[in-house]
């Protein structure tokens, strides 16, 4: 049987809603919906494109911390406001995914903050050890 870890990365949000960053389960990885908040300061850019660099630096810790990598990403799914905004992003999320190229959703939605123009969510599988 697998054990349940939880990973922090220290969020108000997460203390406040109840919440891990990521749950690893066996070779599987959780990270939880990811925005461009920089937790160190708990601010965020005006800027699409930093928050989604920002976002992709918490999501790339977490997968470190859980033994894994942004190649172990086999679903991601961004949430966004404004799906005028998410073009700009291609670039940064084609960088972070080049190797996984992991299954994707765009959905437009509301967030918590309307400060918040991108949330990513992604699911990894660890490689099977020999």
């Amino acid at each position: 049987m697998s054990e349940r870890r939880r990973i922090s990365q220290g969020s108000t949000f997460e203390e406040q809603v109840g919440y891990s960053r990521a749950v690893v389960d066996g070779r599987w990885v959780f990270v939880a919906g990811t925005t461009g908040f920089d937790y160190s300061t708990m601010t965020i850019s005006d800027d699409v494109v930093e928050q989604v660099d920002q976002a992709l630096a918490n999501i790339a810790d977490a997968l470190d911390r859980a033994g894994s990598s942004p190649d172990d990403v086999v679903r991601v799914t961004y949430l966004v406001p404004n799906p005028d905004d998410f073009e700009s992003a291609w670039p940064s999320l084609r960088r972070f995914f080049a190797t996984a190229k992991p299954a994707a959703t765009m959905m437009v939605v509301g967030l918590q903050e309307p400060r918040m123009k991108i949330e990513i969510e992604v699911t990894a599988l660890k490689p099977a050890q020999p």
